[in-house]
């Protein structure tokens, strides 16, 4: 069985052909990526090298729409959605020699859930339902595994896209897509307890559809993906009352982009040392990085540039030496993090499942 790569041009930069076969063994202290593909129905486990190059160790069959994944603090389990019905979440434990995932449970959801989290105790797994309008909390037992009944099921605004604690796990936001605000909530990590805040949301611009958010090192800022207009939000964020405070809007969108189709901006991700941000946008098929001011959270925007099909997923590793991006409509590109200037310069180019969508890199122990 072989792993396929070609060669691409992105630009002016033609990207380095590389013959790829299964590797097997362990891969103790070594770097695994996770990609989820949902029309093929399951995950690629691939070792990153130290090249940015790939190696599949792993397909895992999940029997259904595989999409959004969640990996718990600790880096023992992997969570999957699956977005078949019934609709449900595999518990996996994450084998720390070789990566390789094991299947624990598979248990029911509130509904069909577009994201997935786990707060940072990795005792409860969060939930975002877009076509349910809602989210839900489930207790994770002592074993790794997801608990049912839910613990909570809360109705949203309109399209609810993601859900995910503070650094501090004690306060819960949703962002809700439809209803153009992300939900801000109180939340007990004791119990599981989730009740509004005050004020209960933050507003965006209208039709600005948020999606996806990601907190600062320093937990002082918040940058979240406008789905439908093509932008990044900065928010500056109180730790002490979980309260966010819209700063700033800057585009993902190429210089002069013109399109009839509904933009699509999706995924967002800061480097290690948060210097550095990235998004994707769908309809442009590219990726913008960003220089991040860590003083006053400002970003500047660096580059825009071409990138896999649809990029609706893409993460970077935990050293901050890599971009792993992947199209629903194509396969997995790497990309090389230039640590002083952000650029993003390509490497690789791999075939993956069909319809690729979600990604997740962790170190092994």
């Amino acid at each position: 069985m072989h792993f396929n790569s070609s060669t691409v041009a992105r630009g002016a930069a033609a990207l380095a052909i590389s013959a790829l076969t299964v590797v097997g063994g362990n891969a103790a202290a070594a770097t695994v990526a996770y990609v989820s593909n949902a029309d093929s129905q399951d995950i690629y486990v691939l070792l990153l090298n130290g090249d940015g190059s790939v190696n599949l160790i792993d397909k895992v069959a999940t029997g259904s729409t595989v999409m959004p994944l969640a990996i718990s603090p600790d880096h023992r389990y992997l969570y999957a959605s699956l977005r078949g019905q019934p609709y449900s979440v595999v518990s996996y434990a994450i084998d720390p020699s070789s990566g390789k995932l094991k299947e624990l449970s598979t248990v029911p959801l509130a509904d069909n859930m577009a994201n997935i989290a786990t707060d940072r105790s990795g005792k409860y797994l969060l939930a975002a339902s877009y076509t349910g309008n809602r989210i839900s909390l489930n207790a994770i037992g002592d074993d790794g595994t997801v608990q049912v009944p839910p613990l909570a099921v809360l109705a949203t605004g309109k399209n609810a896209h993601s859900a995910q604690v503070d650094p501090d796990n004690r306060f819960l936001f949703a962002s809700n897509l439809g209803s153009d605000v992300i939900l801000q909530f109180r939340f007990d990590a004791a119990t599981g307890r989730v009740v509004p805040n005050d004020p209960p949301s933050v507003a965006t611009r209208a039709g600005a559809g948020p999606r996806h958010f990601v907190f600062a090192r320093d937990k002082r800022f918040v940058y979240s993906t406008n789905e439908l207009d093509g932008t990044v939000n900065t928010y500056g964020y109180d730790a002490a009352t979980g309260r966010l405070s819209l700063q700033g809007t800057d585009s993902t969108l190429p210089e002069g982009f013109k399109s009839s189709e509904q933009l699509a901006t999706a995924d967002l991700h800061l480097t290690p040392d948060g210097r550095f941000l990235y998004a994707s946008e769908r309809t442009s098929s590219s990726l913008t990085s960003y220089a991040v001011d860590t003083v006053s959270g400002k970003l500047t925007r660096l580059a825009n540039i071409p990138t896999e099909t649809q990029p609706r997923g893409f993460n970077i590793d935990p050293q901050g030496r890599f971009l792993l991006s992947v199209g629903q409509k194509a396969g997995l590109t790497s990309y090389a993090i230039d640590r002083d200037s952000g650029a993003l310069k390509p490497l690789f180019r791999y075939s993956l499942g069909r319809n690729p969508n979600w990604v997740e890199i962790i170190d092994l122990p």
